[in-house]
């Protein structure tokens, strides 16, 4: 089984987050950087397939130089090769995912695994944009996999419940929290990750189809009002929210 894995490099959730001086990234200085939470479920469950059924696990990520350092955690984990798309400065959603979907058409995996969602941008949109490039069915928020021959029966978290869908392979999957308890690195495995190879390939340029134009860190303040449960009390709660809080 061909088993192709997203992840992704993003800062470590425990760190202090300040923005840089142009105001639209954040400054990189002093910061840790993990694999994306989320795509370890991916990828401890596309190891998982291959311990079951035998094949090759893949991992593949867009970024700068410094991604190295998570893809071999991901090494380090059981992936067998590696693929990093190196690329500087900002880039969009869409730019990954045209990437991630021009690697796939040459790997030609049975399963594409991804996070349900990246921690710094928190877009959900890459799994449905490679799965829509690669016209491949797609089930999101996956936790619960199931797969018997070419069918894949999967459970997804939705508001208020489950929801059971069944597809066939080859199909797009994001993994969401539950579905695995990601595995430890052994130490010789993070020694042999060190040496291993990492394919590096040219992105291919796209349009920019998302724009930053600043960053704000959250204010801590809060104004201190307390209102009651009353419908004139309630419709001035929605008023602050809306023209003082500016959040509706």
């Amino acid at each position: 089984m061909n088993i192709l894995v997203g992840i992704s490099r993003v800062p470590d959730t425990a760190t202090k987050i300040l923005i840089g001086p142009d105001g639209k990234s954040i400054d990189e200085k002093g910061v840790k950087f993990i694999i994306n939470p989320y795509d370890e479920f991916a990828l401890e469950e596309g190891l998982r397939l291959k311990e079951k059924f035998g094949g090759t696990v893949v991992t593949i990520t867009v970024g700068p130089e410094a991604s190295k350092e998570v893809i071999r955690s991901a090494l380090a984990m059981g992936a067998d090769r590696a693929v990093l798309v190196k690329t500087d400065g900002f880039f969009d959603s869409y730019f990954v995912a045209k990437n991630f979907a021009n690697y796939a058409k040459q790997f030609n995996p049975d399963i594409i695994f991804f996070g349900r969602q990246s921690v710094d941008f928190d877009s959900l949109m890459v799994p449905a944009m490679v799965s829509e490039f690669l016209g491949l069915p797609l089930i999101t928020i996956v936790s619960k996999l199931t797969i018997d021959g070419n069918k894949v029966v999967a459970e997804r978290d939705v508001i208020g419940g489950k929801e059971v869908i069944e597809t066939t392979l080859p199909c797009v999957i994001s993994a969401q929290k539950g579905l695995n308890e990601p595995r430890y690195p052994k130490l010789p495995d993070i020694l042999k990750a060190k040496n291993k190879p990492i394919e590096e390939i040219n992105p291919e340029t796209t349009q920019a189809m998302v724009e930053i134009l600043n960053m704000e860190i959250p204010l801590r303040s809060r104004k201190n009002k307390i209102v009651g449960d009353s419908d004139e009390e309630i419709a001035e709660i929605v008023r602050l929210l809306h023209e003082d809080a500016k959040i509706i």
